[in-house]
């Protein structure tokens, strides 16, 4: 079974979850925390997340920031069995992610790369009617 571990700077993470539970219920295999907002630190939670793991489970750690503080402590987590980890997390691979029961290294790193289409520039589509006005002048 894949478990997941979202943590970021502030409440982003919690955010996370709770737009995952609005979009497809409740997944008791996403576990948050929110560091910085409290005195407890992203150690600890890691810690307390690995006491819930056994050895068949697939762990993705999944961060808010590549190189941030929060990312630098989970990286030191990568000697455990069955773990990868994700920084620069959004909302569309924590969905696709939450779905599965296990993932390939291929499968997470197509995932990866499908989420980053995800983030673009949004701009207004122009009518046949504003195109043609656009070439006369």
């Amino acid at each position: 079974m894949i478990k997941i571990f979202i943590s970021s700077h502030g409440h982003f993470a919690s955010g996370l979850k709770s737009s995952l539970e609005i979009l497809m219920g409740p997944n008791d295999r996403v576990t948050v925390f929110d560091a910085y907002v409290t005195q407890e630190s992203v150690q600890e939670h890691l810690d307390a997340f690995y006491e819930t793991v056994g050895p068949e489970d697939t762990v993705l750690l999944l961060s808010d920031l590549y190189g941030g503080s929060v990312n630098s402590v989970m990286y030191t987590y990568l000697t455990k069995p069955n773990t990868k980890l994700v920084a620069g997390v959004n909302l569309a691979l924590v969905l696709d992610l939450a779905v599965r029961e296990e993932i390939s290294d291929e499968e997470l790193a197509d995932l990866v790369e499908m989420s980053r289409t995800m983030l673009r520039v949004v701009e207004l589509e122009q009518t046949e009617e504003e195109e043609s006005n656009d070439d006369f002048f």
